[in-house]
């Protein structure tokens, strides 16, 4: 639920003297109350990452007043949001359902943050479970010819649908490098492994053949570079020998829906930075 006198504020600039006691300043100024506040320096790129929540019963308007012009001081890259809104968010899907399903529970639940505004597959399998959940859904056969219609389309819900977030719940398609640009910093793909391991078909074989000790997953942001985008969160669970093919593959699929919703919930909350080519995350 949101609360309209619960606000959260993103910044990120380079990195200088002085910032938190300006930014806290323009808080006091404004009769804000900090409830929760957390930052970052990096020493890599010299840049400077703040979220903070502020409770208060000013307006948005005039928090922004307050603000605006510090912003433009430290050049900084700045977002205000009511806490809890729940984000818009388009899937992306095939046919394995475990992150969908998960996805669409905890949307359901109140568990995470996201209004989902519609499916959208290159498979019709998971149409009757999205259905049960109330959420749109759409599918086209994707092939070297449609590729370029289908993705036209998914632009076009993004536009008409207001959505902030699109979230690839295991679909099954590499994305053209013209999608990954127009979507950059706002699609999240899973993996099935600690990347960069196990690519390509059948991952739970490839482990099972290799001996794995541990089953992971990654989520990360899409990039036109395959599962080489900048990293959201990762999860791993211990295995041995004994585990079967379609035990760690069962093992994997959980892990993927759970680091999935992890990483949908922390881009949802406004706790993902961008810096370069990695991520800072404030739990």
């Amino acid at each position: 639920m949101t609360d309209p006198s619960h606000w959260v504020l993103t910044l990120a600039c380079p990195d200088r003297p002085g910032i938190v006691h300006a930014v806290t300043g323009a808080i006091a100024s404004s009769q804000g109350n900090i409830t929760e506040l957390q930052q970052f320096s990096s020493v890599d790129t010299g840049r400077f990452f703040m979220r903070v929540q502020v409770q208060s019963g000013f307006e948005r308007a005039s928090f922004e007043e307050s603000v605006r012009p510090l912003a433009a001081y430290l050049n900084a890259a700045w977002h205000l949001d009511e806490v809890g809104r729940r984000r818009r968010t388009l899937v992306l899907a095939s046919r394995a359902g475990h992150c969908l399903n998960d996805l669409l529970f905890r949307q359901r639940a109140g568990q995470i943050p996201i209004e989902i505004t519609g499916v959208m597959a290159n498979h019709p399998d998971l149409g009757e479970l999205a259905r049960f959940h109330g959420v749109p859904f759409t599918h086209r056969a994707v092939t070297a010819e449609t590729k370029a219609a289908f993705e036209a389309e998914v632009l076009d819900a993004v536009a008409s649908d207001g959505v902030e977030l699109v979230v690839l719940a295991r679909y099954m398609q590499i994305l053209s490098p013209e999608l990954c640009a127009a979507l950059a910093g706002r699609a999240i793909n899973i993996h099935h492994s600690f990347l960069p391991g196990f690519k390509g078909a059948n991952p739970y074989r490839q482990a099972h053949t290799r001996g794995v000790k541990l089953i992971g997953a990654t989520a990360h942001f899409v990039t036109e570079n395959l599962d080489e985008g900048p990293i959201i969160e990762q999860n791993v669970t211990r295995v041995d020998h004994t585990k079967s093919v379609a035990e760690l593959q069962s093992i994997g699929q959980d892990q993927e829906s759970r680091t999935l919703a992890a990483a949908v919930a922390l881009f949802a909350e406004h706790r993902v930075f961008l810096d370069d080519n990695r991520t800072v995350i404030f739990h």
